[in-house]
């Protein structure tokens, strides 16, 4: 290319003169975002409420955003944002995408140096919240542009979200003198479960770890202990099971007992217990002990011993958890009804994501896309009983009435297998606890005892191939510590006997001709109008009662294969059933008449749970703008507060 005319020059030379270049991105209103200069800065006191909860005491001015004065940065769309992303997002990737934003509307001032926030945390919460902005319809914010406001661990960057892990990971001592395996039978708050499970995970590291499925709505890490041969990993043929605790933040006896099994676990397994040793070697075990810890804390305030139905029940939406899961139970009543239509892993309804979902449920659902689950229980308080579904009535206006799932015969035996070695629960004294259920054994179908609708038992069992029961552990809900080792050895034995009875009907893999496995592949058995799919890696496990059973495995392109199983009432392991399926003749066939789901995508990220092609989603559809140009619900919102109107939050 040829030199430019000395007059073309010379009028670029005059023109960068009189408008200094911007090294970094311009702001939508076309100013220069520079950072303040690397050298000696003035360090001031950090006055934002929204920020108050940041890791550090002192920023400085102009900010990253070349905002000059507190009064400017409380008046920006930047910080109005921040301070309604709570509510917006429904408690997704909160409080950590708020303490991000903090970095940046008022950074880091220590010693007179302005230190600017980590590039890869901002990159991490970025992939990870981008769905919660989509599902709103709204732009990632472009303050929080991981390559323009942040820097590398090379350049001194830090990590904003510290102060918010800071306090649960300084490990706890124990009183000198006990052994790694003592158990303090107390009541954990908050940080000392993490501190336990953590713990409990690192003295077990090689069948143990600890991970979170996501955030209360509140900002707590729904954290899970799990137990496994190979951590982290799904092993081929290995069941998946979960007990989840809490679910009702003031039904607290099921939070205690899952933190008292994971060290229960973890120590037995290093003294040699052959059974338990067997159970982790065999089983990947999950244990979420709490999964409304807002609630849980609303409830502690009030002390051990109260014994209220309503403080502390919901999370920190007022929403109670155990009916926030979709309605498919009404769906199936209606599907039962039609010959050759599929009624098991019905996909969620659309209209369900126009209600309110609390982030709690949100990952809750994920977790269960994400793992091939088999077997779960939900410990509650209130009464001492285990339900199992359908917890909702075949007819809406009877509140009881007998409403069995195709897997009755299953889901007793489950259900037993807990009730029966509980001390308690077979104890015909009159002064015990829930005498009503003596007559049934202590167990009761969930909708015979009450009816209602969005629960998480009936959820897992219509969505997935998981089975869940419901476990009412005693009629006080927060029992007072000197009642918890009681509790811990009325139900430690129960808890055992169930897991175990994961490993109970047939287990096996789906594979083609080449020994490539088939996933979602369908396995039907005769008799039970309940199939489940096949696993990622072909592996399957049917849950079934002693008997005889014939077992179809089928799939789209493939001829069906049928068996003939026998399964001995003493058999206590799944028994080993492979199925090899060969091609078609011809063209891929619809392999079930009269199939008319095709499940669109939701906001979970995740696919149709029949494992088929989807339609486009509709939710997206209607996210798109209309064809007068009208805004998203929320904009109006933001420009009746400021007088910058920020379209840099516009998708289109």
């Amino acid at each position: 290319m040829p030199p430019p005319p000395p007059l073309l020059l010379l009028t670029v030379l005059v023109f960068a003169a009189a408008r200094p270049g911007c090294e970094f991105e311009r702001n939508p209103a076309g100013e220069c975002h520079r950072p303040p200069a690397a050298d000696s800065v003035t360090c001031v006191d950090l006055q934002l409420r929204t920020c108050s909860d940041a890791a550090y005491n002192h920023t400085t001015f102009p900010t990253l955003l070349r905002h000059r004065s507190w009064e400017v940065v409380e008046a920006s769309s930047e910080y109005i944002l921040l301070s309604v992303l709570h509510q917006l997002l429904e408690g997704q990737c909160n409080p950590d995408l708020r303490l991000l934003g903090c970095a940046v509307l008022a950074p880091r001032c220590e010693g007179g140096q302005v230190r600017r926030p980590c590039r890869h945390i901002c990159e991490g919460l970025r992939e990870a919240c981008q769905p919660a902005f989509d599902a709103i319809d709204m732009a990632w914010p472009y303050f929080l542009d991981c390559h323009l406001y942040f820097t590398s661990e090379d350049e001194g960057c830090y990590d904003p979200l510290e102060k918010l892990r800071g306090g649960l990971e300084a490990d706890e001592a124990l009183p000198s003198g006990l052994p790694p395996t003592f158990i303090r039978f107390s009541h954990h708050s908050y940080a000392q479960m993490v501190r336990v499970l953590r713990r409990t995970a690192s003295r077990c590291a090689h069948v143990a770890r600890t991970y979170s499925i996501g955030r209360s709505f509140d900002g707590r890490e729904l954290l899970v202990i799990e137990f496994s041969s190979r951590p982290g990993q799904h092993e081929l043929m290995e069941p998946e099971v979960k007990l989840i605790g809490n679910i009702h933040g003031n039904e607290v006896a099921g939070r205690e007992m899952l933190i008292y099994l994971a060290q229960y676990l973890c120590s037995e397994y290093l003294l040699g217990n052959p059974r338990i040793q067997r159970l982790l070697n065999t089983t990947r075990i999950h244990l979420l002990p709490s999964m409304n810890p807002d609630g849980y804390e609303v409830a502690a305030a009030e002390g051990a011993g109260y014994n209220g139905w309503t403080s502390g029940r919901q999370n920190a939406q007022n929403l109670d958890l155990n009916r926030n899961f979709p309605d498919l139970t009404s769906e199936y009543y209606q599907l039962a009804e039609t010959r050759g239509v599929r009624s098991d892993h019905i996909p969620i309804p659309q209209h369900y994501w126009w209600g309110k979902v609390a982030p709690e449920t949100k990952a809750i659902m994920k977790w269960m896309q994400t793992i091939p689950f088999v077997l779960s229980a939900s410990l509650h308080g209130g009464d001492l009983v285990v339900s199992y579904p359908f917890d909702f009535s075949k007819h809406p206006q009877e509140e009881k009435m007998f409403s069995p799932t195709p897997d009755e015969k299953m889901f007793k035996l489950l259900s037993r297998a807990y009730a029966d070695v509980h001390p308690m629960m077979m104890d015909r004294s009159e002064n015990r606890c829930g005498g009503n259920f003596l007559k049934r054994g202590s167990i009761i179908n969930g909708a015979d005892w009450y009816s209602f609708t969005g629960g998480m038992s009936d959820f897992n069992y219509l969505h997935t191939n998981c089975f869940e029961i419901t476990v009412e552990l005693g009629c006080v809900k927060f029992p007072p510590e000197e009642a918890l080792y009681t509790l811990w050895q009325h139900n430690k034995e129960s808890l055992l006997n169930f897991v175990e009875m994961v490993h109970r009907g047939i287990k096996g893999v789906v594979m083609d001709k080449f020994g490539k496995p088939v996933k979602n592949a369908r396995i039907l058995v005769k008799g039970i109008r309940h199939d489940i799919t096949t696993a990622p890696d072909g592996d399957y496990w049917r849950l079934l009662p002693p008997g005889t059973h014939i077992v179809i495995a089928q799939a789209p392109g493939y001829t069906k294969v049928i068996k003939k199983v026998i399964l001995p009432a003493r058999m206590k392991r799944a028994g080993r059933v492979d199925f090899i399926l060969q091609p078609l003749g011809v063209g891929p066939r619809n392999f079930l008449h009269g199939l008319r789901r095709t499940g669109p995508h939701d906001p979970l990220g995740g696919a149709s749970s029949l494992g088929e092609a989807t339609e486009p989603d509709p939710l997206r559809a209607r996210r798109q703008p209309s064809a007068d140009g009208s805004k998203p619900w929320w904009w109006s919102y933001f420009t009746s507060l400021s007088t910058h109107r920020p379209r840099w939050l516009l998708k289109y």
